[in-house]
């Protein structure tokens, strides 16, 4: 016969009961774990929301506001889709402060077109009550070394239809937020501020979506279908509505 084992004995010291149960050192550890994993997946959700928020605001299309023109101007891509009376001259020779091939307020200036942020917003100017062109090749860069056939940057105009093409890498600017018309101005090389567009002097009056704006001109956003509109001394007219070429 068998002699019992000290644990038999210790049991039946006891009435035979079981051992006392033993916490699990590990338990705090699975817990820490646990909730680590739950912090991790709150914060890529809150990030992921904050990104689709972010889209969505650049992808916006502005209501026009009641200061618009009543009839909208249907917009045209291309050649035949000038607007306005030819004023500005290309951007080189006549703006050589602006993008020469060189990063402007952060903005690259590639050599290829990016899907990342596609969007079309537009702008016109009027210099004493006639509005006049938007250049197009706002945007096209030298050729250099690293870009012999030249660059294109992420803001630019492809025409004289006033649409600026904004084909970037990245929702936000480099400077965090939306990219803004100062940095369309820096690349084309053209001073903007509350007395002055480009060459022309005088008081600005400035819409966005048909009414009225009395902020930073710089820091106007340039979101999908914004349509801004910049008048240079008098008579003010009424800022124009446009209609986007379609699937823009």
């Amino acid at each position: 016969m068998s002699q019992p084992t000290r644990a038999d004995r210790r049991r039946e010291q006891r009435g035979g009961a079981a051992p006392p149960p033993r916490s699990d050192p590990m338990t705090i550890v699975y817990a820490g774990v646990g909730v680590a994993v739950v912090v991790v997946i709150a914060v890529f959700g809150f990030m992921n929301w904050q990104a689709n928020q972010k889209r969505a605001a650049a992808w916006a299309t502005p209501t026009p506001g009641p200061s618009s023109s009543a009839k909208p101007i249907a917009l045209q891509d291309g050649p035949g889709g000038a607007i306005g009376v030819v004023h500005f001259k290309s951007k080189i020779p006549d703006a050589p402060k602006g993008g020469l091939g060189q990063p402007v307020d952060g903005i690259q200036c590639g050599g290829m077109e990016y899907a990342t942020l596609h969007i079309h917003p537009h702008l016109a100017i009027f210099i004493d009550g006639k509005q006049v062109q938007i250049p197009e090749g706002i945007g096209f860069g030298l050729s250099s070394t690293q870009n012999p056939q030249g660059c294109l940057y992420w803001l630019h105009t492809h025409d004289a239809s006033g649409i600026i093409h904004i084909e970037a890498p990245v929702i936000e600017s480099p400077a965090g937020g939306p990219f803004t018309l100062g940095m369309l101005f820096d690349i084309w090389g053209q001073p903007l501020g509350d007395n002055q567009v480009g060459d022309a002097k005088g008081p600005v009056t400035a819409y966005v979506n048909g009414t009225k704006y009395e902020g930073d001109l710089r820091a106007i956003p340039l979101v999908a279908h914004q349509q801004i509109t910049l008048e240079v001394g008098t008579p003010i007219v009424p800022p124009p509505t446009y209609t986007f070429p379609p699937a823009d």
